[in-house]
């Protein structure tokens, strides 16, 4: 297959992520404020959307709070700098089970199981231009931890982002994801010319081996908008391969912590790095109006 480069690209930076990395980096963001001023940094830096979860501002552990949300959508908005605002709706599908042989009852810590109404509420609030929905159950990288999004849960809060005028990010982490997305568009319940985010990499779901990439990016259909990424030391190579494969580049801190090897990044230079690689290929960077216009989003303030 001949290679068709996207030549106006956006970047995603994903600002701070769920995992357990707020004490392995310095410059992992936790306070709401912290939070605002990494995600505008990375739009100063030539990010157009900033894809962001919220932190307990004490511990770092992530959080579902409605009030930290909305303080680091109202720091963004307010700031003077335009950008795109790209909340989680991630949380709240976790589920960790007891031992292999008495799974039941689930493992209180870490499990953290909401209907789909909480799960939305931030975003019911914030009303940011994308929100995320994570289009599949996988087992995910602990040996007993399950991301949990049923069909019906899927169904429901992708209904609820249609009806908002949110746009969802598709997190697809397999190609079967990707089957799903297609079929919640077929019915209706997601608006057509959807917004993929190919997850590479993330154990257990697709490798980021790229056979395996360009079997994800094949299964897109041609008038989706996609974006991708891989962790640690293969973020930036995706950078390259996602925009020679047609498609648009995530980076940042959720994803990846290291500028180089002994270096900690900050957002904003991940996302100078990255865009160094788009320009060099030959291709423009996309800014935030740019990509409100091409993904058809409406800028708004928090209700």
């Amino acid at each position: 297959m001949p290679l068709a480069p996207n030549r106006h690209v956006f970047i995603t930076a994903a600002i701070t992520g769920s995992g357990s990395t707020q004490d392995r980096s310095p410059h992992v963001p936790r306070s709401p404020k912290q939070i605002a001023d990494s995600a505008i940094d990375a739009a100063k830096a030539g990010a157009a959307i900033v894809h962001c979860h919220v932190r307990e501002p004490e511990t770092g552990v992530p959080s579902r709070k409605v009030e930290l949300y909305r303080e680091v959508t109202e720091l963004i908005r307010s700031s003077g700098t335009d950008v795109v605002l790209n909340l989680t709706a991630g949380m709240g599908g976790d589920m960790v089970f007891g031992s292999t042989e008495q799974p039941l009852p689930l493992n209180s810590e870490g499990t953290d199981m909401v209907g789909a109404t909480e799960r939305m509420a931030h975003v019911v609030e914030c009303l940011p231009e994308i929100c995320t929905l994570d289009c599949g159950t996988m087992n995910f990288a602990e040996a007993d931890y399950v991301m949990t999004n049923t069909p019906g849960m899927l169904r429901a809060m992708g209904g609820m982002m249609t009806e908002l005028g949110v746009k969802p990010e598709i997190e697809a982490f397999d190609t079967g994801h990707l089957w799903f997305a297609q079929q919640m568009v077929s019915e209706g319940v997601l608006a057509p010319k959807a917004l993929v985010q190919l997850c590479m990499g993330v154990p257990w779901g697709a490798p980021n081996d790229l056979n395996t990439f360009m079997a994800m990016v094949n299964n897109v259909p041609a008038d989706w908008a996609w974006s991708a990424f891989s962790l640690g030391r293969d973020q930036m190579p995706y950078v390259a391969a996602s925009v020679l494969a047609g498609g648009n580049v995530r980076v940042g801190l959720e994803d990846n912590l290291m500028l180089e090897k002994g270096v900690f990044a900050t957002n904003a230079q991940l996302v100078e790095k990255a865009a160094r690689i788009v320009m060099d290929l030959g291709s423009s960077l996309m800014g935030p109006g740019d990509v409100r216009s091409k993904l058809g989003l409406t800028k708004r303030m928090p209700k």
